[in-house]
């Protein structure tokens, strides 16, 4: 069996699992499946986030973790309803959503509570 039939588990790190669940949960709506001393766990229609604790981290500058959307205009704007704030790039040409267009698509990013960096894409041809 390969793996391009099995579901992706993402991992990303986290210092509050309370203030992990109100995002990812409350704010992202993503469904809660468990939490135990070690990892606060989260799915989507095609993926298990796994929230793993840890006492402090220096948050990657890049994309950890990103979603495909059908519409991400949409997206953005009801992210940005529910408080969520849209990273803006030094010389990247983002439109007024914070929408960057790229050679294959849309993309738009933005934080977690604890800056770890997240996106939202919009890639017709995917």
């Amino acid at each position: 069996m390969m793996l391009s039939s099995s579901p992706i588990n993402g991992f990303v790190r986290v210092t509050d699992p309370k203030r992990t669940r109100e995002f990812y949960e409350g704010v992202l709506g993503l469904k809660f499946v468990s939490e135990n001393p070690f990892v606060v766990v989260f799915s989507g229609q095609n993926a298990i986030i796994i929230a793993q604790r840890v006492d402090k981290f220096p948050p990657l500058q890049s994309t950890v973790l990103g979603w495909e959307v059908k519409d991400i205009r949409e997206t953005v704007s009801s992210l940005s309803q529910r408080g969520v704030v849209f990273h803006r790039y030094d010389g990247m040409d983002q439109d007024e959503l914070g929408i960057w267009k790229s050679p294959d698509g849309k993309v738009a990013w933005f934080k977690d509570p604890d800056g770890n960096v997240l996106s939202v894409s919009e890639h017709p041809n995917y």
